[in-house]
């Protein structure tokens, strides 16, 4: 279509002269718009929602809020926000591995150090239970596996943190012997080499005064 220049009149693109008032001057006209379906605007998410992202990173309790940023923003299409909960899953993840490589794997340094701490207070506890066992049933323990508690809410006093440091020994239980005579009896741990009475063995630390007052020996 054109329009005619003097009168206003659409006429016929092949029009030479307008319908209207006979002129031959014309305006073409521009054709209509292409009018299109804009794109579907993206739902936008707050900022609780990145801060529960963020929360993803506290160790441990932060799997739960990563879990939470991945669904929400899947529901939201928000793919930043899946990425930073994925992230927070995944650093808990590396965390935890790390420290239990570094706790029960890694020979040397702090953590053997650590160990042996632990390993002398959880002595000093199991001397206490041995005597206790002796005042219920009137004489030692055979062994150690007899105090070793079923009850998950006591913590176990007699397994040898230390043991992890030795290969290929499948015995956890600190080193206890009874005297024939079952009057007293020997507790240490055996430390890496896994042989009694030597330089690396780990003795409890029971004052002398207090230790007169057990079954407890500590040189053969």
């Amino acid at each position: 279509m054109k329009k005619c220049d003097y009168c206003g009149r659409e006429n016929q693109d092949d029009a030479t002269n307008c319908q209207e008032c006979g002129t031959d001057k014309f305006v073409a006209l521009a054709p209509p718009p292409v009018t299109s379906t804009p794109p579907p605007a993206t739902q936008k998410v707050g900022y609780i929602a990145y801060a529960i992202g963020g929360a993803s990173f506290i160790p441990l309790i932060g799997v739960l809020f990563g879990i939470i940023a991945i669904l929400w923003g899947f529901a939201r299409r928000t793919w930043g926000l899946v990425v930073l909960g994925a992230a927070g899953i995944l650093f808990t993840i590396i965390l935890y591995s790390v420290l239990f490589y570094l706790g029960f794997h890694q020979r040397g340094g702090i953590y053997d150090k650590m160990r042996s701490q632990m390993a002398v207070t959880m002595l000093n506890s199991a001397v206490k239970e041995i005597e206790y066992y002796k005042l219920q049933h009137g004489h030692y323990p055979t062994n150690l596996s007899e105090l070793d508690t079923k009850d998950k809410n006591k913590f176990p006093t007699v397994i040898d943190p230390t043991a992890m440091e030795r290969k290929e020994t499948k015995n956890r239980y600190f080193f206890y012997e009874l005297d024939s005579s079952g009057n007293f009896y020997f507790l240490r741990s055996v430390g890496p080499d896994g042989v009694p009475f030597t330089a690396d063995d780990i003795l409890p630390t029971i004052p002398e005064v207090e230790r007169k007052n057990t079954g407890l020996k500590l040189e053969r």
